[in-house]
This record gives structure tokens, C-alpha cells and sequence, in this order.
């Protein structure tokens, strides 16, 4: 059996992530996606409404399983799950170049784990959380970047109508 991990804030989803993570339950018998604490990055979202508007977007997704972690790194993560591989999305040189960092120790931590890259799709290369988060706080319309659960997420948290 073939299980993948693919770990993120996911704060929030984008439509580049929904469709890293329906083609990579096509790769696999089971699929969890991690909601990963990052210490890097200050959360708009809290664990809970992650949570919630991933479970409500990849509903139709059967062997994708939602799960949380804190404290804790992903190859850990992966062992405890049985994943075989770890996915990564991939928008360009820049997240290559990071993505080969973190192989490197991800390799040395867990050997037997294998990492599967996707590149996104052309229409969600330039889609990131960073920049969602940026156009929420300025009331933007984000509906072409998100999935309507985020969408509805941000007009009961923030009371962005115009969203």
C-alpha cells in the first residue's frame, strides 16, 4: 500500500494546493494532508478553521485524510502514519531550490521516505497563501484564488461580504 504525506500550513487553502492534493490521491492508496504549525509564519487562520475548510474542500476526495501536527516534523509525521513518500508542490526555481534543502535532511531524518514533487499548474504558479492573507486584510475579492470554503470561512471570521 502506497501512502503519501503532504504537509502545510495551508493558512489559507489555495486552489494551487486542492489540485496538488487531487492529483497526488491519484498516486496513492491513502493520502494525508498535514496541517503543519509553522513557526516561520504568523497564522491569520487558527488549527481549527484549517481544518475545517479542508475537510469541506476535498470532501469528494476518498482516500485523503485531514490531520494535524504541532511541535513536531513531518518526516516524524510520516513514520507514524506509514506514509511511503512525502509530496511536494513546486511553483517554481525558487521552491526548488528550498525544496532541495529540506530533501537533504528530510533523507538523512527518515532514508526510507520517498518525496514525490508536483509542479502546479500554470494558472496557480503565482497563487500563495502570503499573498491570499495580504488580499483578506485589504477586503479583496479572493474568490479565484481559494475554494468556496475559504471564501466562506473569511466572510465569517472577517466579515468580507465583498469576498
Amino acid at each position: 500500500m502506497t501512502i503519501g504525506l503532504f504537509a502545510g500550513s495551508f493558512d489559507p487553502l489555495t486552489n494551487g494546493h486542492v489540485d496538488i492534493i487531487k492529483r497526488a490521491s491519484c498516486l496513492f492508496d491513502m493520502l494525508y494532508v498535514g496541517i503543519f504549525y509553522n513557526k516561520d509564519k504568523k497564522g491569520l487562520f487558527s488549527i481549527e478553521q484549517r481544518q475545517r475548510m479542508l475537510t469541506e474542500a476535498l470532501a469528494d476526495l476518498e482516500n485523503v485524510q485531514i490531520i494535524t501536527a504541532h511541535d513536531v516534523l513531518a518526516v516524524t509525521v510520516a513514520k507514524q502514519v506509514g506514509a511511503t513518500h512525502l509530496v511536494r508542490g513546486l511553483r517554481g526555481s525558487e521552491d526548488i531550490d528550498l525544496e532541495a534543502r529540506l530533501d537533504f535532511y528530510n533523507h538523512e531524518l527518515a532514508p526510507e521516505l520517498e518525496t514525490v514533487y508536483l509542479m502546479t499548474m500554470l494558472e496557480w504558479k503565482y497563487v500563495s497563501s502570503t499573498h491570499v492573507r495580504e488580499l483578506i486584510y485589504f477586503k479583496t475579492d479572493i474568490s479565484k484564488y481559494v475554494p468556496e470554503s475559504v471564501v466562506k470561512e473569511v466572510e465569517e471570521t472577517f466579515g468580507n461580504k465583498d469576498n
